[in-house]
């Protein structure tokens, strides 16, 4: 399958999505290489002295750019592309890039000393792995598909940890509602009882779904949809669970359309959500982020898993073992930074520059080409694919872009707060993947992840048990409107007193870990999609050889910043993706 991408096309400049559409998102959630004359510092920026020979980088001064040629490489003369944004999305984008036939010189971009933007793994005493960001990955659908694909191409197949179908972690999902711990029901015999906290069997929600009439708005609220098909129950807890767990945002003002667009294909194609997610209507995945999507407190009247799309996925060994083993999620054993890691090197390999510590200062056109700004030194490029957050790519456009920069601007991101605690000696409650906390129970924790359920390899030695608290939404919004200072403190105690409350961890960690990831999860609101329609009009009409990818945009999983990074590789060079 290699990289994916056949056939060239006629396709100058491209939207954010599948073919010249509204598209290609995701989080980099939120994840070195030079020329041979060049050299590389201690941070692994490549560097050149001034006049060095052509092939090298070399600095720009006033009126000058950064220059490369790729007939040092023994490559004919072709186009620049310059990658911005060293999260996972423009890693993968680089990574197909480079993998095309007769790729273009690609220069990847990162404001940051390091890759992979969001995905962050680091280890704690004895070894344990702890997750700053995403912590395990869905196999589900062509696009998990994909991205095993990926896994293997890069050799990391023997270090995937999976969580098969008959695992706690697979089966076992909770709401903390009432102060209590409830199982979400599962199989026909959950949905014939009244399973706490709802107060009615679920087969009522479905009776009700097949009864609905069909919505007319071309959009929708995530709670109205839900409340409209399912009843204000399923709308209140789960529904209200499930965005926050995700999206860290408010089902109230999320899209259904664009946050789970399954959902919404499926009433519009038959009528009624549990036909559609029966008989298929597409992928089917929730675009959802700093959680694998199994961990859907949905799960099973919202499932937006679907067989629709099976045979055209990319096969390999460990796809068909993911299928036949029923995987609901992954990791990799030294924490999913393995796979940002991979890709930087493999990159390296192929001769794909990668600037580190070089923050975009300001995009122009001359001459129909890009000029990128790094402040004391430029780039060149024939085209630029942009997975940096929408909002810092709409300071960037230059003045003739004006329209297109106000419309990414309106794409706001939200922050969490990721506490890591590890205990000593300690035991849950009940065992699975995790539980999500409805707004109306508490405001400030979105939910707790039970790391040591589904990855017990990385508990380290001795094993302690280990859980992460997330902490955000409206809570943490109103502190940040109010202008609070945040501190380390502040974090560490809502979380040790949710996981005392919430799971019995009365006794104080051995280890805690916080981290506050500022604006990290875009928020698809109501009317998202007129906005993607908007700037992929306004890239078309104009012809910019400007590529739109991330979470920004159509997903903010993981999977999606994946598949983001590999179309818009695809529709820099004018390539047909190979579905």
């Amino acid at each position: 399958m290699g990289s994916g991408l056949v056939r060239r096309r006629d396709l100058q400049s491209a939207g954010p999505g599948k073919g010249p559409g509204p598209g290609a998102g995701a989080l980099a959630g939120a994840a070195p290489g030079a020329t041979r004359a060049a050299r590389a510092d201690s941070t692994g920026v490549a560097v050149s002295p001034r006049g060095a020979r052509a092939g090298s980088l070399r600095t720009c001064t006033t009126g000058s750019s950064l220059t490369f040629s790729r007939a040092s490489r023994g490559l004919p003369m072709g186009r620049t592309v310059v990658v911005l944004g060293g999260g996972i999305s423009g890693l993968a984008a680089s990574y197909h890039l480079s993998r095309t036939p007769g790729a273009p010189k690609v220069v990847l971009v990162e404001g940051s000393e390091r890759l992979g933007g969001w995905i962050r793994s680091v280890r704690g005493p004895g070894g344990a792995v702890f997750e700053l960001g995403p912590r395990g990955i869905r196999p589900a659908g062509a696009r998990g598909a994909r991205t095993l694909l990926l896994v293997s191409e890069l050799g990391l197949a023997s270090e995937v940890l999976p969580v098969r179908g008959d695992h706690p972690a697979a089966r076992n999902r909770f709401l903390y509602v009432g102060g209590a711990l409830h199982a979400l029901p599962a199989g026909l015999r959950g949905l014939l009882r009244p399973s706490p906290p709802f107060s009615k069997p679920l087969l009522w929600a479905g009776l009700r779904d097949l009864t609905a009439p069909q919505g007319s708005d071309p959009d929708e609220t995530v709670h109205s949809f839900v409340e409209r098909r399912l009843g204000p129950e399923v709308a209140a807890l789960a529904a209200d669970s499930l965005c926050r767990g995700v999206f860290a945002g408010s089902s109230r003002e999320l899209s259904v359309r664009s946050c789970f667009p399954s959902l919404f294909q499926a009433e519009r194609a038959h009528r009624s959500v549990f036909l559609g997610l029966l008989l298929g209507t597409g992928e089917g995945e929730a675009r959802g982020g700093w959680r694998p999507e199994g961990c859907h407190a949905a799960a099973p009247f919202l499932s937006s898993l679907s067989s629709a799309g099976q045979s055209s996925q990319p096969d390999s060994a460990l796809v068909r073992q993911a299928r036949a083993e029923r995987w609901s999620q992954w990791s990799l054993r030294g924490g999913l930074e393995m796979l940002p890691q991979a890709l930087t090197t493999h990159l390296t390999r192929r001769g794909v520059t990668v600037l580190r510590g070089h923050p975009v200062c300001g995009l122009s056109l001359q001459a129909g080409r890009w000029k990128v700004s790094l402040g004391g030194s430029c780039l060149e490029a024939d085209h630029v694919i942009s997975a940096l957050p929408a909002p810092v790519l709409s300071k960037l456009l230059p003045a003739e872009a004006a329209p297109l920069a106000r419309v990414l601007g309106t794409i706001r991101a939200v922050s969490v707060a990721v506490v890591n605690l590890q205990y000593q000696g300690a035991q849950l409650p009940v065992q699975g993947f995790g539980h999500l906390v409805p707004s109306s129970e508490d405001p400030s924790v979105l939910g707790i992840v039970y790391d040591s359920v589904a990855f017990p390899e990385q508990d380290g030695s001795p094993p302690g048990l280990r859980v992460t608290v997330m902490l955000g939404g409206s809570w943490l919004q109103a502190l940040e409107a109010r202008g609070c200072a945040f501190s380390q403190e502040l974090f560490q105690q809502q979380a040790q007193e949710a996981a005392a409350t919430q799971l019995g961890l009365k006794e104080p960690p051995s280890h805690c870990l916080v981290h506050l990831h500022r604006h990290c999860i875009p928020q698809y609101t109501l009317g998202h999609w007129r906005k993607l329609e908007s700037a992929a009009h306004f890239l078309a009409v104009h012809r910019l050889p400007l590529t739109l990818a991330g979470a920004s945009y159509e997903g903010v999983a993981v999977n999606d910043c994946i598949e983001s990074g590999r179309q818009a590789a695809a529709r820099a060079l004018g390539l047909e993706l190979d579905r």
